[in-house]
């Protein structure tokens, strides 16, 4: 029997509690350090060093200053945490300053990282014939804080000129959807996630990746 990956989890919110389940479920990983459980809790330096990878499910507002001080420890991480993208250089140069490995993404669903693949490949097939019109549409809970999200933002950055909708109500975990639209005919691409668990094992199929690795990765380098 291998042994366990150590994760510390950074955060413990809905994402941080879906990873942990799976983890106490799995043979493959195991936490051994949960930061922010409480709102007003600091990083779990002791812990963290135990660990061979932290994940990161926080918040744009301390997500930076998080990589840093994770990076200054060698430790790899994954980062599920959104809208801190006009910090990449900066993330970048802490990548390669500590000699660590690091992987992103506004979206760790192996499903919603195959959707975008499909809608790179129709966006140049469209392209060709002005005729179409592209718009888009994305629903998540009520909880949800970031408005688009982050993934609704990379699908714009696939597709000139969609506009997306954003609906934040009820409890949908997360659904997205792209149309081309014509007078002849119309083609819509969806994606909808029924939990947080697509997101929670992609997550970990991230850690497994990022493992061994140093240098700055996206999900997209695994699909």
């Amino acid at each position: 029997m291998r042994n366990k990956i150590k994760i510390a989890l950074i955060g413990f919110g809905k994402m941080g509690q879906e990873i942990d389940t799976l983890c106490h479920e799995s043979e493959n990983f195991e936490v051994v350090s949960v930061s922010f459980k409480n709102i007003n809790d600091e990083l779990d330096i002791k812990g963290i060093k135990k660990a061979d990878i932290a994940i990161d499910f926080t918040s744009k507002d301390v997500v930076i200053k998080n990589i840093e001080t994770i990076a200054k420890l060698g430790k790899n991480l994954v980062i599920g945490t959104t809208g801190w993208y006009d910090h990449l250089d900066k993330v970048k140069a802490l990548v390669d300053k500590y000699q660590i490995g690091l992987i992103y993404s506004s979206n760790f669903s192996v499903g919603a990282n195959i959707f975008f693949k499909m809608i790179d490949f129709s966006a140049k097939l469209f392209a060709k014939f002005p005729e179409y019109d592209v718009y888009g549409l994305e629903i998540h809970h009520k909880a949800k804080l970031d408005s688009p999200s982050g993934t609704a933002l990379k699908i714009a950055g696939k597709v000139n000129g969609l506009h997306f909708t954003s609906i934040r109500a009820g409890r949908n975990p997360g659904f997205h959807e792209v149309v081309f639209d014509s007078n002849a005919d119309g083609i819509t691409l969806s994606h909808q996630a029924y939990n947080r668990a697509g997101f929670a094992k992609g997550a970990l199929v991230a850690v497994e990746f990022i493992k061994n690795k140093k240098g700055m990765y996206s999900f997209e380098d695994i699909i």
